[in-house]
């Protein structure tokens, strides 16, 4: 199948550090490619890839250029997708609604997979606008905002387990990766781990630099007020954004990820980076966390701070290899990638749906279970 993949322009494909997104976009074209699909993948030049590579970009805006205006980048990458759309058979989109107007006049079927949050109100015009749309969620609980939009698959992030070095957590610390932001919660694993009395070490990206975005001002107002007072502690260690070896090394010696979201986080691929090494996973249950976490088999499921220093208690009693089976079983690159080529299939008309459609959410969800005792 000739297929066309298109990455944001924002980072790197794949990240050289931080990033969610581009890391599966890298993980899906080098299977994809594995598997003798043809790939073109639309992305900045320092991409690296198994694929033909066309950039539109020399360097990731982010990292080169915060300032730049994304969304006109993003519309010329995506007129020359369009206007190149004859080459490939599908096209597969991870810019969420951008796409739709482009979509609509292309000769080729795009499928668009949704990465971010959904639950934001002006997404509700553009679905009732752009109905036809292919859409794949990436948990089954992200779906819920948009229940009639033209949903064909749930595919769950993968990640190439392979590259993920077990391990036992003998370092006998907690850890927290991510970005700072208040829906990412680093200030609770710090109180959770001041409460718990074990140490912590915080694998963090601080905010970006372009100030005039409210939304950086404010996860900049968060670390200032919130994050950087708790830094005092002995029991604190703030090392910062970890390329991937730095960051598989300080997961598989971990006792267990602290992940206590405060958002309703669409996947939350570090759990499944965390389980990879073996390491289980203490989260607060929002979001798409109880469909990746097994309470008591991969972690614990836990409804705020204090449950979660309950639970730091008991983390020996979860079987690290059972973590890592689950990594492997649910969440390879592999895994994800011949469920993608199943949504290609049906976008194309070559095959009807197989995957079962989402199950009926309770909302709100059911307390976790109890802490064993």
């Amino acid at each position: 199948m000739r297929i066309a993949q298109i990455a944001p322009l924002v980072e790197s494909v794949p990240p050289s550090k931080y990033g969610g997104t581009e890391r599966v976009i890298a993980a899906l074209t080098t299977e994809l490619v594995a598997l003798g699909h043809d790939v073109t993948l639309y992305a900045s030049g320092d991409s690296q890839t198994d694929a033909r590579l066309i950039a539109l970009v020399e360097r990731p805006l982010w990292r080169s250029n915060p300032g730049a205006n994304e969304l006109l980048l993003h519309l010329a990458e995506l007129a020359r997708v369009t206007r190149e759309a004859g080459d490939y058979e599908i096209i597969h989109s991870h810019l969420d609604p951008l796409a739709f107007p482009f979509a609509r006049s292309s000769r080729t079927p795009f499928i668009h997979t949704m990465h971010g949050r959904l639950d934001l109100p002006e997404l509700q015009p553009v679905i009732r606008e752009f109905p036809e749309m292919p859409l794949v969620s990436i948990s089954n609980n992200q779906r819920r905002p948009l229940p009639k939009a033209n949903w064909i698959a749930t595919v769950y992030n993968g990640i190439p387990v392979e590259r993920f070095p077990f391990g036992l957590g003998t370092g006998g610390y907690l850890v927290f990766v991510g970005r700072i932001s208040p829906e990412k919660g680093v200030a609770d694993a710090i109180d959770i781990a001041l409460q718990a009395g074990i140490p912590l070490k915080i694998a963090a990206r601080m905010p970006l630099q372009s100030l005039t975005n409210p939304w950086v001002a404010r996860d900049w107002e968060y670390y200032i007020e919130h994050v950087k007072p708790r830094l005092k502690s002995s029991l604190i260690e703030f090392v910062g954004e970890l390329d991937d070896q730095a960051k598989t090394a300080l997961l598989k010696d971990a006792a267990a990820l602290i992940f206590p979201i405060n958002w309703p986080e669409p996947f939350g691929l570090t759990m499944v980076e965390s389980l990879a090494c073996g390491t289980p996973v203490i989260a607060r249950a929002v979001g798409s966390v109880e469909e990746i976490i097994d309470d008591q088999r991969t972690g614990f499921l836990c409804s705020g701070v204090d449950e979660m220093v309950a639970a730091c208690q008991y983390i020996d009693r979860i079987d690290r290899v059972a973590c890592r089976h689950e990594a492997e079983r649910r969440f390879s690159a592999r895994v994800m990638t011949e469920a993608y080529v199943n949504a290609y299939r049906v976008v194309r008309r070559e095959q009807e749906p197989i995957l079962a459609p989402a199950p009926e959410l309770v909302w709100p969800p059911p307390h976790p279970a109890t802490l064993p005792v």
